[in-house]
């Protein structure tokens, strides 16, 4: 079923009839008109929810209220350019973060925007890379928080504070922006700081789905991006998903329907293909998704970059979703995909005319995403098993507090470079690696959750690893950075369907940056928040692995690499 004006086509085959009842019974339902009258019996009866529910529908509107504000906006990128700014450096996590990281890794700077960073790690060798990569006393810095609590954006905040204050005769206030919700600690904060600017968010938008208001739309305002051009891509969307659209004419609404539709009958692993212009924006989905649908033992699990393969490295348990663009045609990926179809894969595609049409996807998802969570009948607007590791992380920093350091874990097996925590199997890594993986059950999928400093590198080490699995045990497969990841897939790790098998994987880091006004460094605080996610998944009893690189980081990703192609072989 193709639409014209938003470019998706559908093709379920034998998944069809499980996709025209969920449509059907959405219609029965009355869906559309319910959502935008915020009816909070769409996803749950439990009225301990409504409220999360009721109040957390204003992204509907978020693309008229920026509409409305694009003076402000654009006014206020012409006081930045004209104060002598060259730089930005943008600081949050999850939804506060993920869509300016897309735009970073996306778009080039436009006619008089200026170049953009985002941090969204508490990792020391990219704090330090980015401050010797910037000009100090001419970067603005946004800090960027919904509650205006997240721990690492506030250390990260109060860290480039003092180095503005210490380092420049600026007034370090002067080179700060906020963004976040009115009434939070932040919005004190910069005042009590004298920040350039708030921006107090649009009401009833969580942080998963602001990536058409101020969160978004401030750092892609500064980078000189198109925001009206943007904006007026998205109406095709807000259109056909309005208030009294029959939710078969809009195709977010069906797209969401079959994601729930195929999710109920096995096929819950939403695999993105993407060419490499977009593949960031598989990033955005991921915590969408994750964040959005993984509770209550279901979920859809966002598959974002692995690359397309052929049909006999899959199980049955995917829904494909080929993003590309019209103006770039991919012969390989899309002789790839006739092929899943012709194995009888559902597959999803969307064609994008250029990558403005990035803002009309950011619609598209956040209406399909709402409409799946009904037909899963869970609540897509809540974080409930997010909170754990947080306590956790808390607890393990009070620690450091009162006794210098964190707890020790316990190894079930240590060599040379590589030191195991976990039920562990056999006495070498490898014989550890092909007990933890022989766990695997049809319709599982694998992680890495990857406490390191992101580097082509190390990425592409986790990479291989993770196709290695895949080719070879048929699993879905992921690999997340830490913390990023705790902020966008980690509800899904936690509240999920129990499928998953993760190796959390951690290593020392060189420079030790100290946490201003803490008594522990940056490393310290990841390392905290590794152990505090390590214990949450455990809590709720998920096969996990701890793998703890001893020594160089390069040396043990690749015994670490070699040791998967020997467990699994």
């Amino acid at each position: 079923m193709q639409d014209d004006s938003t470019q998706q086509d559908l093709s379920l085959g034998r998944c069809r009839a499980d996709y025209e009842d969920a449509l059907q019974r959405l219609e029965r339902r009355n869906f559309s008109t319910r959502m935008w009258c915020k009816d909070p019996n769409l996803w749950t009866k439990d009225p301990d929810q409504a409220d999360s529910i009721v109040h957390g529908l204003g992204w509907l509107r978020a693309p008229d209220l920026t509409r409305e504000h694009l003076g402000n906006l654009g006014a206020f990128r012409d006081e930045v350019v004209d104060a002598g700014f060259e730089h930005v450096v943008h600081m949050g996590m999850g939804g506060s973060s993920l869509a300016p990281l897309l735009f970073q890794r996306t778009f080039e700077p436009g006619e008089g925007g200026l170049p953009l960073t985002v941090i969204d790690t508490n990792d020391p060798a990219t704090i330090e890379r980015v401050e010797s990569s910037i000009p100090l006393a001419k970067t603005l810095f946004i800090v960027a928080s919904k509650s205006g609590t997240t721990a690492e954006t506030r250390a990260l905040g109060d860290y480039f504070f003092q180095r503005v204050k210490s380092e420049t005769d600026a007034d370090p206030g002067a080179s700060f922006v906020a963004i976040t919700d009115e009434g939070s600690p932040l919005e004190d904060l910069a005042d009590e700081r004298g920040f350039r600017k708030t921006w107090l968010n649009f009401p009833g938008i969580g942080g998963r789905y602001s990536a058409l208001s101020y969160f978004g739309m401030v750092p892609a305002t500064l980078m000189g991006l198109p925001l009206d051009e943007m904006l007026q891509r998205v109406a095709p969307m807000e259109n056909g998903s309005s208030l009294h659209t029959p939710v078969a004419d809009s195709s977010a609404m069906r797209l969401g329907a079959a994601m729930g539709a195929l999710a109920q009958q096995g096929r819950d692993k939403v695999t993105f293909i993407f060419p490499e212009s977009l593949e960031t924006l598989g990033m955005w989905l991921e915590q969408l998704l994750a964040e959005s649908t993984g509770k209550e033992g279901t979920g859809l699990i966002p598959i974002a970059g692995e690359p397309v393969a052929p049909p006999d490295n899959y199980g049955d348990d995917r829904f494909f979703v080929w993003v590309h663009l019209q103006s770039q045609f991919d012969q390989e990926r899309e002789a790839a995909v006739e092929g899943l179809k012709d194995a009888g894969h559902p597959v999803a595609e969307i064609e994008l005319s250029d990558l403005l049409d990035i803002a009309r996807e950011f619609y598209r998802w956040e209406i399909a995403v709402a409409t799946a969570g009904s037909v899963l009948g869970i609540n897509a607007f809540n974080q409930p098993n997010v909170q754990a590791a947080k306590d956790n992380t808390s607890d393990l920093l009070d620690t450091v507090r009162d006794e210098g350091s964190l707890p020790e874990l316990d190894y079930c097996l240590e060599g040379e470079p590589l030191k195991i925590s976990g039920d562990c199997s056999g006495d070498t890594t490898e014989a550890a690696l092909e007990a933890f993986l022989s766990q695997a059950n049809e319709g599982d999928y694998f992680t890495l959750l990857a406490y390191l400093t992101e580097t082509d590198s190390t990425t592409e080490t986790l990479q291989d690893m993770r196709l290695t699995v895949r080719d070879r045990l048929k699993l879905a497969t992921a690999v997340g950075y830490g913390p990023r990841y705790l902020h966008s897939t980690g509800q899904l790790h936690k509240g999920g369907p129990n499928t998953g098998l993760f190796i959390q994987i951690t290593a020392s880091d060189e420079p030790e940056l100290g946490v201003p006004d803490e008594p522990y460094s940056f490393s310290t605080f990841k390392h905290a928040e590794a152990l505090g996610d390590l214990r949450a998944l455990r809590d709720n009893d998920r096969r996990v692995l701890r793998i703890d690189i001893d020594g160089d980081l390069e040396a043990g990703l690749s015994a670490l690499k070699r040791a998967v192609i020997e467990a699994t072989s």
